[in-house]
């Protein structure tokens, strides 16, 4: 591991134990073994190496979720493809994802924070618009909000940030099995007749 990685590496560990607020500049060179200035010969500011411990995998999740949406599958399909993108990039990158998900992150530069939000607020859309080309085909239900149902999703699966751990037993795919079967196919075994009040 050369030093550029590995500063991102501890970094990465103590954003996710400690938070971003609650880490420094000198809290990451100690932990990487080396003077706080040796830090700066690599990156400018804190803030400089937290774009650049989330960037590759926000890109990467937003050009899973393109070529997804270009396939030649049933919208079904790709919205088990969408699952697996996206849970999959919890291992084995769990720390980025659970910092990028975790944390409000507040840039002294707002162009880094736009880079951020830019490939966030694409990737989003990303699937809203599965749903809705889902439900134009007829292959999910009418009469949802495609972004709220989208919204929903993104919120049950970014919640893994909250509880995942590689470590602890469940598997990655154990989790999209599940998440992709309550969302395609709900919980109940008939249709309940249950009026809105």
């Amino acid at each position: 591991m050369n030093r550029r990685t590995e500063i991102l590496r501890r970094a990465a560990e103590l954003f996710a134990d400690k938070g971003v607020a609650n880490t420094s500049i000198e809290h990451i060179a100690t932990a990487v073994g080396i003077k706080r200035e040796a830090i700066y010969y690599y990156f400018k500011s804190r803030h400089d190496i937290l774009l650049e411990v989330l960037l590759p995998s926000s890109k990467s999740l937003l050009t899973g979720m393109r070529n997804i949406r270009r396939m030649d599958m049933t919208s079904p399909e790709k919205l088990r493809a969408a699952f697996e993108n996206h849970l999959a990039s919890f291992d084995p990158t769990y720390l980025e994802m659970s910092i990028a998900l975790r944390e409000d992150h507040f840039f002294a530069d707002p162009s880094k924070l736009g880079q951020l939000q830019g490939t966030w607020d694409e990737y989003s859309n990303h699937w809203t618009e599965l749903i809705r080309e889902g439900q134009e085909r007829g292959e999910f239900k009418d009469g949802l909000d495609p972004k709220m149902v989208a919204f929903g999703i993104l919120g049950m699966c970014n919640w893994l940030s909250r509880w995942f751990d590689p470590s602890k037993g469940t598997s990655i795919d154990e989790i999209i099995d599940t998440y992709f079967t309550v969302t395609s196919n709900g919980l109940a075994t008939t249709s309940p007749d249950i009026a809105a009040e």
